[in-house]
């Protein structure tokens, strides 16, 4: 049997926890979508419609991309602000005279589209970000899905391993630096977007013995290709405060403490509790909590390790923790 008593807002905190969880994907094709869900894409930067534009990732099924348009993507939502500067354009800015003449309002200063786009910065810090434009030159991009990454990746785990016996000796790790950098000996060769999953790589040359069509092709020719990160997820804790006040809950529901007959738990009239149970110094203990909705449905249960007494003189309150 159950005794109710309703929660009040103070009663009810929520917390949010950041919980965070490492992966680590080697080649021989765990990182297509088939298996590792962690998928390539090469970008070529050719016209839509020419012959070289081929088809890229290794997705299943009916989704079909094309080089140019993973190239023109990336390029549009990561670098459109960088194709001219490798620091950035700096945002126009213009102004709106209201009504200055009959034919309405009028815009005063530059009103071109460079420094118009928002690129995504991961860092405060001034960026530095390069972008191929020549023709046919190439970026490579690891996508990562949201349900390995999380809420994002954390900064500074990303990391990029090639090492192979086919080639000479080829052997490169790719890091990133936590502002949004990703770096081989010191040198800049891409970008990664932590809350995107994605990791680009523009530098053509950025490894002497590795053009990035060979990283991307590398599925049996370059088998020792890993990449590792952490993830962070946020999840939240609420905490409920049950609260017994000293004159609440003072007396027992349970079955076994009434002598005589006891039928389907209903006490007849020849029951009376057991002497234990009449005196003043008797407090039930709590062994159960119920979390119930507003239509008195049970919803959880929370089992005390021991059974706990209710104090007479002062409150007894009992935490309730539950993650979602």
């Amino acid at each position: 049997m159950a005794a109710f008593k309703q929660f009040n807002s103070q009663d009810i905190i929520v917390s949010p926890l950041e919980v965070n969880k490492s992966f680590t994907f080697k080649g021989d094709g765990e990182l297509s979508a088939s298996n590792a869900d962690v998928n390539r894409f090469l970008g070529k930067n050719t016209n839509f419609t020419a012959s070289n534009n081929q088809a890229t990732g290794f997705n299943s099924g009916s989704l079909i991309l094309s080089q140019s348009s993973i190239y023109n993507s990336v390029k549009e939502l990561y670098y459109s602000n960088y194709l001219s500067s490798s620091f950035g354009d700096d945002a126009i800015t213009a102004s709106v005279i209201l009504g200055s003449d009959p034919s309405g309002d009028v815009l005063i200063g530059p009103n071109g589209s460079n420094g118009r786009y928002v690129n995504y910065l991961q860092s405060s810090l001034t960026q530095s970000r390069y972008f191929p434009t020549g023709s046919n030159e190439q970026v490579l991009v690891f996508s990562i899905p949201s349900k390995l990454f999380g809420d994002y990746i954390q900064p500074e785990s990303f990391e990029l391993y090639l090492n192979s016996d086919n080639w000479t000796n080829v052997q490169s790790l790719i890091t990133d630096d936590g502002e949004g950098n990703l770096l081989s000996a010191s040198i800049n060769v891409g970008n990664i977007f932590y809350p995107h999953g994605i990791a680009v790589i523009t530098q053509q040359d950025w490894n002497s013995s590795v053009t990035l069509e060979e990283l991307y092709e590398a599925e049996d020719a370059f088998p020792s290709v890993t990449v590792s990160f952490s993830s962070s997820y946020t999840i939240y804790e609420t905490q409920y405060k049950c609260t017994i006040d000293e004159s609440e809950f003072n007396f027992s529901q349970n079955p076994s403490i009434i002598s005589g007959s006891v039928t389907n738990n209903v006490i007849t009239a020849s029951s009376v509790p057991y002497d234990f149970a009449t005196g003043s110094f008797f407090s039930p203990y709590v062994t159960t909590v119920g979390m119930y909705n507003n239509d008195h449905e049970l919803l959880a249960i929370g089992k005390l390790a021991q059974p706990l007494p209710t104090s007479q003189t002062t409150d007894t309150t009992i935490l309730v923790n539950i993650d979602r």
